[in-house]
């Protein structure tokens, strides 16, 4: 079994894993963070930040999907990419500052737009570079990647709490996503050619003709 995988899809499996690697050690305890931090909260406040983002995102997503399939280049793609992480990190780093329940709503507004950006222009590029062939193993090796870094953040998410707090949490959540970020902002040479490359290729195709 190869699992040889093309230098674009290797980026965009450590982006996402190091995304994910940050929210997942949101998740296994964001509803402890809302009950015990946001004045006013009870277990429907937790239902109710769950609705808000799923709904935001469901209702977002399609429109920037539609919009970036319309587009001929990966320029939208990877634009869209980058803001929504950049997002996603601010959404992370704002956490620190919650203390009323509007404010908890607002910013899981804010964290679903950020996903609703990231999900259609990350899949879409990452679907156009994958290696031939090779194409379940591609989706398979980021799946796995992203279970096995969030399995670990899960786990540690608990002990951060524990020695530093919840703020050292949403900060860390934060770094990560910034690291997603930093890891896409290496791949523009990659996706979109130089324009030196793309003169040098209308210069052979000219000699051809000739």
């Amino acid at each position: 079994m190869s699992l040889k995988l093309g230098r674009v899809v290797k980026l965009f499996v450590l982006a996402d894993l190091a995304l994910l690697a940050g929210w997942g050690l949101l998740s296994p305890i964001f509803s402890l963070f809302i009950i015990n931090q946001v004045e006013g909260a009870t277990v429907v406040a937790v239902g109710i930040a769950s609705a808000v983002y799923w709904f935001v995102k469901g209702t977002v997503q399609v429109p920037i999907a539609n919009y970036l399939d319309k587009s001929k280049n990966e320029k939208d793609d990877y634009v869209v990419l980058v803001l929504g992480l950049v997002m996603a990190s601010l959404t992370a780093f704002s956490y620190v500052f919650i203390q009323y329940l509007w404010q908890l709503y607002l910013l899981e507004a804010a964290h679903a737009i950020a996903f609703a950006m990231y999900s259609p222009s990350w899949l879409g590029i990452f679907s156009r570079h994958l290696d031939k062939n090779h194409h379940g193993l591609d989706f398979a090796m980021d799946n796995a990647a992203v279970s096995f870094a969030s399995a670990i953040t899960g786990f540690c998410s608990g002990l951060v709490v524990k020695f530093f707090g919840f703020p050292a949490l949403f900060v860390a959540a934060g770094s990560f996503t910034l690291v997603s970020a930093f890891i896409v902002l290496t791949v523009p040479s990659i996706i979109f050619p130089r324009q030196k490359t793309r003169l040098v290729e209308l210069l052979k195709n000219h000699k051809m003709l000739k």
